[in-house]
């Protein structure tokens, strides 16, 4: 008899630290249904996670589920023409990238901790968000078209503004040229893009159960 008294508090505190876990697990439910696919609630909550990790905010999770939409477009899209994952070295990169944004290492690390996701969390949604990016940018960076007249234009309202702003000299305007003619063409690709989810969500079946309480 005294086992069995002795067994149930271990077991008690066992179900008390695992509670988090199972509570996430039981309050996960489908937050909108796209053709025959679905979006969980976690799916929300991990993008959710993700901003808060990396920009210190996040957005509503409507927009949110908004967002993971457009991803399922891209996705399909990219599935379906056999479009090729970005390689581990590449993905390397990205992270690399990612942490230099972060004033410190430790920084990184913290905002980590605080927003609860780990380095498999973040590199797996590096690796989602490049793939994504590429497939993006090779299906419309070919009809983009920037001219010189574009790229001076940019140059002396924004960059030669700028620097004055700042009581600064710019940079001339042959070394500034292919940085500003890619940030315009990567400005074109993003607007095609937006155009083109707008078309693509007007023709899918969408069903958004965010707020509708229980499955």
């Amino acid at each position: 008899m005294r086992r069995t008294w002795q067994f149930v508090p271990t077991l008690l505190l066992g179900l008390l630290s695992a509670w988090p876990l199972l509570a996430q697990q039981m309050v996960d439910r489908i937050a909108a249904r796209v053709e025959n696919d679905i979006i969980l609630l976690s799916d929300v909550r991990e993008l959710s996670r993700y901003q808060q990790f990396v920009d210190g905010a996040s957005e509503s999770d409507e927009r949110i589920l908004d967002r993971l939409i457009d991803q399922w477009i891209v996705r399909n899209e990219a599935a379906a023409s056999r479009f090729p994952h970005p390689s581990e070295a590449d993905v390397t990169r990205s992270m690399e990238r990612l942490k230099k944004s972060f004033s410190t290492p430790e920084e990184f690390e913290s905002r980590k901790k605080r927003n609860g996701v780990s380095e498999e969390d973040v590199r797996r949604m590096v690796e989602s968000q490049l793939y994504l990016s590429n497939y993006l940018d090779s299906r419309f960076r070919s009809s983009i078209q920037v001219d010189s007249k574009a790229v001076e234009e940019f140059y002396q309202s924004k960059v030669v503004q700028r620097a004055q702003v700042r009581g600064q000299a710019p940079p001339s305007l042959d070394a500034a040229h292919d940085y500003i003619q890619e940030f315009l063409v990567q400005q074109a690709i993003n607007e095609h893009a937006d155009q083109w989810l707008k078309e693509s969500h007007a023709r899918l079946r969408v069903e958004r159960l965010l707020n509708a309480g229980s499955p």
